[in-house]
Order: C-alpha cells, then structure tokens, then sequence
C-alpha cells in the first residue's frame, strides 16, 4: 500500500496541471496548438469563426494565441467529436459544462 501511495504522490508532484503559476501565463501560438492536439490550424480557425474558442489576443491582433482553459476546450471538443457528436453537440455540452464549472467556483470564491 505504501508503494502505491509514494507512486501517486510521486505523479502528482510531476503534473504540470498543478502548476498554477505556470497555466495561468501560459499562451500559445495557433501552430504549436495544433501540433501538440493534432487538429488542424484550418479546422482551428474554423471552430473560432463559429465561436466555440476565443484567442487570448487583443483587439485588431491577427496573430491567434490561445489560454489554457480554450486548449482544454479544443481538447475537449476533438474527444467528443471522436465520440461520435456533432459539432453542435460538442459545443453545447462544452457551454453547459463551462457554466456548471464557472458556477461552482463562483460558490467558491464566495465561501473563502
């Protein structure tokens, strides 16, 4: 048991995803985006028009970056498409989960 529970620390001391610090300046270019997901800088492009993923960038910028949370949206978009929904599909139960998530640490931050 003690082996188990030094080998669970030992992944969680690794995670990037526990670096707070880290996520929270992390922008990235639409190539490398596309490199690390493997989903197409056009179909990228094609998801922002349609207003599933925002970039990071500011206003009249053409350069497209994006944040943590919208790498973990076209993530979370490419694995419902390989489930097997539609584009609209993926979409609104990404809003509906993005909502749920804002919500409760909405709740959160009222607490402490």
């Amino acid at each position: 048991m003690a082996k188990k529970n030094q080998k669970i620390q030992s992944v969680k001391e690794k995670s990037v995803l526990s670096d707070y610090d880290f996520l929270s300046k992390l922008i990235v270019g639409i190539g490398e985006v596309s490199k690390i997901t493997g989903i197409p800088q056009r179909q990228l492009r094609y998801w922002q028009e349609k207003g599933l993923i925002q970039t990071a960038d500011e206003a009249g910028s053409t350069i497209r970056r994006f944040d943590y949370l919208e790498i973990k949206k076209i993530l979370l978009i490419k694995e419902l498409l390989e489930e097997g929904y539609t584009l609209e599909a993926a979409a609104k139960k990404i809003e509906k989960r993005m909502e749920s998530i804002n919500s409760a640490f909405k709740k959160l931050k009222k607490l402490s």
